[in-house]
């Protein structure tokens, strides 16, 4: 653990833009305008408001960025809330890094990658894809799918239109749950996407979305021919303190600030009954 992520810094929001009703990614730098700290693509930062609370929140911006950090948040609770409704300006309060990251430099080199995500879910997805895009010629083929409840709910859209699907070798796939006016593309859950897409079962998966999502992909996945060594995912929702301190992440021995984040399902699947 890096002392430093111990000791909140100060940030200063410099840009808030409105992904859907109810996301929206904050752009954060320091006091002196520059990057806060360096980072691995997966791992958290907390994000503390002063009287208001603290909450743990993935980086969605690649480190390849040298300028700043962006985090994409979901309101759904106090310091949610009251981060949508600061303006450019305000100062937080923020920890990190926290926790492990993808081995985008290990693991993931030379694959053909597959990314599957639901709603917000794309979001710690978002860094690691940024990364291979600007890291293009240490990967393959790279295929994306990526689904929510409609259109207005698919986060990073522009992005994902503008810079994504002009990629070379990026298969953008996306998916919403019910046909809407103005939709053209397809139309049903993430899981039944996966299986009609049928991928190459050579492919490197890296999964975040909803649990029901997730249960269904990897099930789906597995009857494809995938294996649980092939599989990744990230558990930052289950992450407090950040520290292994507070014990409230603990799964059997394990503790998902300091062991991970980021697991892979075959991890995953040696803990305790309980989890």
């Amino acid at each position: 653990m890096n002392a430093e992520a111990l000791i909140p810094q100060i940030g200063v929001i410099t840009d808030i833009r409105e992904e859907t009703p109810d996301v929206k990614t904050f752009r954060v730098v320091g006091r002196d305008g520059k990057k806060l700290f360096e980072h691995i693509p997966g791992q958290c930062a907390m994000l503390v408001v002063p009287g208001v609370g603290d909450s743990m929140i993935s980086i969605t911006s690649s480190p390849t960025n040298e300028a700043y950090q962006e985090f994409s948040i979901k309101r759904c609770g106090a310091v949610t809330t009251w981060l949508h409704n600061a303006e450019p300006g305000q100062e937080i309060g923020i920890r990190g890094p926290l926790g492990n990251g993808f081995p985008v430099d290990s693991d993931f080199k030379g694959k053909d990658l597959l990314f599957i995500a639901g709603g917000i879910g794309l979001a710690p997805l978002r860094c690691v894809i940024d990364y291979v895009r600007d890291k293009r010629e240490n990967y393959g083929k790279v295929q994306i799918v990526y689904g929510s409840r409609s259109k207005e709910d698919l986060v990073q859209y522009k992005e994902i239109t503008e810079q994504w699907m002009k990629t070379p070798d990026f298969d953008v796939c996306l998916t919403i749950d019910r046909e809407e006016a103005g939709w053209d593309g397809h139309v049903g859950f993430v899981p039944n996407y996966v299986k009609e897409l049928n991928p190459d079962l050579n492919k490197t998966v890296i999964m975040c979305g909803p649990p029901v999502m997730i249960h269904f992909s990897l099930a789906g996945l597995k009857e494809l021919g995938f294996k649980d060594t092939q599989v990744y995912t990230t558990m930052e929702m289950r992450m407090k303190c950040g520290i292994g301190k507070c014990g409230r992440c603990n799964i059997g021995d394990k503790y998902v600030c300091k062991d991970g984040p980021v697991f892979r399902f075959d991890e995953l699947g040696e803990l305790p009954p309980e989890y």
